[in-house]
């Protein structure tokens, strides 16, 4: 049987090296849940945006109701004046 002798100083080393190895893969667990993170809020991002630009999009011209609105009114007024009989026709 072989004993594997190690110094006191050689011990701490190894015992060093793995609690460096367990410290950088807490670390890179960590970044991955925070870069993941990120994607899914750039995603969302990304959604409310192009929603956004739709949105200014399908809402660009409202400013013209109002004009739609009055020649819609004027249009009526046309339409009713070329209802009412002729004056001296036949009824």
């Amino acid at each position: 049987m072989t004993v594997l002798a190690l110094s006191t100083n050689e011990g701490l080393w190894w015992l060093t090296l793995a609690v460096g190895l367990v410290v950088a893969l807490v670390v890179w667990f960590l970044l991955e849940r925070l870069r993941r993170s990120v994607n899914t809020v750039d995603a969302s991002v990304d959604r409310v945006w192009t929603m956004g630009k739709r949105v200014a999009q399908n809402t660009s011209t409202t400013y013209l109701l109002t004009t739609t609105k009055q020649r819609g009114g004027d249009l009526l007024e046309e339409l009713e004046e070329h209802r009412a009989p002729a004056p001296g026709s036949p009824t």
